[in-house]
């Protein structure tokens, strides 16, 4: 007699509040036969405060292609598994493709338990369109490899949104504010749903600026939402465009934009839409 397989069940974990785990995700990690997380010591954690009792089984980068079989196996036992990340949704900048790829390759089932994303999390809070977006996850760490990248996806027109380590940040902000232009809209989130969440909302100028201000700017995981690229750029757009990323660094948005439409010709609401500012007429 045959064994009907088991399910992995890919769970979304809270990014800070606890309270924003779901009851359905508690029961499936209580339920399962192992829960395979990327740092068992994070999970055990997360578990203990939970009061749940579960197996471990760490599935990282380091070691995902050896465990995918064992887990595999399990499953095809029909033992149910959870996967987990240490925080927020798995596979989304986290482990866990090549499980997955397995897992649709062998036709074994999966299920999702949605809940708490970053990604998400910070776009719902940007005042930025999202209807359409670019989730880019991390840069590269490396100066020059990072503002290759940024020179590739400078024109996309839908939002972007990055993570960034603190003590990349302000180096990451240089460049964009460099590459894509100081004007462009952003919201940069800290430790979203925790304690000390902050949120800033600004120009990429003024971003870096807050900074300095901020007590805890050197501490937190960072979500970062960046203002796509205007569409239709001709060649007096695009010079108002930089009129205007020069004028910004040193003027509140509205001036620079009505000074950048006087130099250039252009209409005022064409730079007042460049600010992201209702035109006052």
């Amino acid at each position: 007699m045959s064994v009907a397989p088991g399910t992995l069940y890919v769970v979304a974990t809270p990014i800070g509040n606890l309270d924003d785990l779901s009851p359905r995700a508690r029961r499936i990690l209580e339920t399962v036969a192992v829960v395979a997380c990327e740092d068992t010591r994070r999970t055990g954690q997360l578990l203990t405060r939970l009061g749940v009792q579960q197996t471990l089984l760490s599935l990282h980068e380091h070691n995902e292609t050896r465990r995918v079989g064992e887990l595999l196996e399990k499953l095809r036992g029909g033992q149910d598994v959870a996967l987990v990340s240490d925080a927020g949704t798995p596979l989304v900048s986290d482990p866990g493709y090549r499980l997955l790829a397995a897992l649709r390759e062998a036709q074994l089932p999966v299920c999702p338990v949605p809940g708490p994303s970053a990604v998400i999390a910070a776009l719902s809070v940007a005042g930025l369109p999202s209807d359409r977006f670019h989730f880019e996850g991390f840069l590269p760490p490396k100066a020059a490899a990072r503002r290759r990248r940024l020179q590739i996806i400078a024109a996309y027109p839908q939002t972007l949104v990055f993570y960034e380590a603190v003590h990349r940040i302000d180096e990451c902000l240089a460049d964009l504010a460099d590459i894509l232009g100081p004007h462009r809209p952003a919201t940069l989130c800290r430790e979203l749903t925790k304690r000390h969440e902050t949120i800033q909302r600004g120009t990429l100028a003024e971003l870096r600026e807050l900074r300095r201000s901020d007590e805890g700017a050197d501490r937190g995981e960072l979500t970062l939402v960046v203002g796509g690229q205007l569409a239709d750029r001709g060649p007096a757009d695009a010079e108002l465009e930089r009129i205007f990323g020069l004028l910004v660094q040193e003027l509140p948005p509205g001036r620079a934009a009505a000074l950048a439409a006087r130099i250039t010709g252009a209409k005022r609401a064409d730079a007042y839409r460049l600010a992201r500012l209702p035109d006052p007429e």
